[in-house]
């Protein structure tokens, strides 16, 4: 019996120890939270990666750290973004938790971000906000170049800064 009443409390002992280690993280070891899915292009761990490709008759853009072209948007006057609802779920914005940081052929001084309406940082580049198009499924498509959804174009930006308007 007094075997039987050991094990009992060490089964009890070994379950609270268990779930102590095995609980949840309050020591910083997990990633910046974010409201993004995992899925969406947008979605950032902590700071956002801009660097520069090349791709065919357009020459060199703006992409993500993995590729992903990034865009302007003519209807945005200045480093605030007027596209939310539809036109930011069509066109995902550029977010990150912490300060942008400049790839390989893209000048740190032109990196910024600015708040968006919904309380996020966007990055922008050279005063534009950068975006994301849905329609872009892989790493270097540029299928929103020159589209005119939401009332203006939307161009792969340069280097530079610049629309590229090809």
């Amino acid at each position: 019996m007094t075997r039987l009443f050991s094990l009992a409390a060490l089964a009890v002992i070994s379950a609270l120890v268990l779930a102590a280690c095995g609980g949840s993280s309050s020591g910083g070891s997990s990633p910046s939270s974010t409201t993004s899915k995992s899925a969406d292009p947008a979605a950032t761990s902590s700071a956002a990666t801009v660097t520069s490709a090349k791709s065919g008759s357009l020459g060199t853009f703006l992409v993500d750290g993995k590729g992903r072209a990034l865009y302007l948007w003519d209807a945005d006057k200045g480093a605030m973004s007027t596209c939310n609802g539809a036109c930011a779920t069509e066109w995902p914005p550029l977010t990150t938790n912490a300060t942008p940081k400049a790839g390989a052929g893209v000048k740190a001084s032109l990196l910024g971000t600015s708040k968006r309406s919904d309380g996020t940082l966007e990055v922008t580049y050279a005063g534009h906000p950068l975006y994301y198009f849905e329609g872009d499924t892989s790493a270097g498509q540029t299928t929103g170049q020159g589209s005119g959804s939401f009332g203006a174009p939307w161009w792969v930006v340069s280097p530079a800064g610049n629309a590229l308007q090809h």
